[in-house]
């Protein structure tokens, strides 16, 4: 099993130094295509080329035309099943952090929570491996309050890294008819506000953690962008007065996360490359938003109609 998977990160390794080849040869077949396409001379650099980059665009279409990258080979089996998840926690949890984890099970479906105990990173990397979970989810605590939380997607990678902000558990709230019971129904996601291209491959990683749902499901998890902040919210939805008549009912938990890094490989590769993280001096660019757009004010608004 070892060997085994030694030789798939080899593959995986080896498909993703090919990239950059691959980028360069789709620039040249479509400096070809539109020169072609509106009638102009070839461009002088790729006369010598064009031959054969001509031969490889008449062989190719659209599934092929488009190089993959390393995030196709991650998420590649996707959609064939469903994602399995573990949920573990840093050594020796306070009580809190437990219940926190014991909520985030039925946030996550197919997930599964395991006690941390003794056990190093690595071998519960190689167990989930062995066991053919898809993803591993690690929480972190601060003087029994969540602050960190890690999704490792297997059996290659990306890793991401946020702090845990505000968090507001079930059992926390002493109104238990309130809220009501949590369902165990695949939810529907809203994934807003993550536009650039850190946000699309930030939803990537978190709308993988969940099946896809039934159309008639009343469960919705909405991860919503605000200044780099995800705010995650978890309700479900009645029609009491018809389908014209829509209330939401919040049934937590409710916490907001804080990229602060993703890692090309898994939890315990130290060596693996890192894709981005955040550097001390991002915290002063507040004007600039790494994961999403900000709306406008108001008065800015006003000032450019006017």
């Amino acid at each position: 099993m070892l060997r085994r998977n030694i030789r798939l990160r080899r593959e995986y390794l080896y498909r993703k130094s090919l990239e950059g080849k691959e980028r360069l040869l789709y620039e040249k077949k479509r400096k070809i295509k539109e020169a072609l396409e509106e009638g102009k001379p070839i461009p002088t650099e790729l006369r010598n080329e064009e031959a054969a980059l001509r031969q490889e665009i008449d062989l190719e279409d659209n599934y092929t035309s488009i190089p993959k990258t390393h995030i196709d080979d991650e998420y590649a089996n996707a959609t064939v099943r469903d994602p399995k998840i573990l949920l573990t926690t840093s050594r020796d949890p306070s009580a809190p952090l437990v219940q926190f984890v014991k909520e985030l099970k039925f946030v996550f479906p197919n997930a599964e929570r395991m006690n941390r105990g003794g056990q190093v990173i690595s071998e519960i990397i190689e167990s989930c491996r062995a066991h053919e979970f898809t993803d591993v989810i690690l929480v972190h605590e601060h003087r029994g309050i969540p602050d960190g939380l890690i999704i490792s997607h297997l059996p290659f990678g990306p890793t991401a890294y946020f702090g845990l902000l505000n968090v507001v558990t079930r059992h926390d709230i002493k109104d238990k008819k309130a809220i009501g019971t949590m369902p165990e129904a695949y939810p529907h996601l809203i994934l807003d506000n993550f536009k650039t291209k850190l946000g699309e491959r930030t939803a990537n990683i978190l709308k993988h953690l969940f099946p896809v749902p039934k159309p008639d499901t009343k469960r919705i998890v909405t991860f919503a962008n605000r200044s780099d902040y995800i705010s995650f919210r978890h309700h479900i939805y009645e029609k009491p007065g018809g389908p014209k008549s829509v209330e939401l009912k919040e049934i937590g938990p409710r916490f907001e996360l804080r990229l602060y890094q993703v890692k090309l490989g898994t939890m315990e590769q130290s060596e693996a490359q890192i894709e981005w993280v955040i550097r001390p001096y991002m915290n002063t660019t507040k004007k600039r938003s790494f994961i999403g757009n900000e709306p406008e004010p108001d008065d800015k608004r006003k000032r450019n109609k006017a």
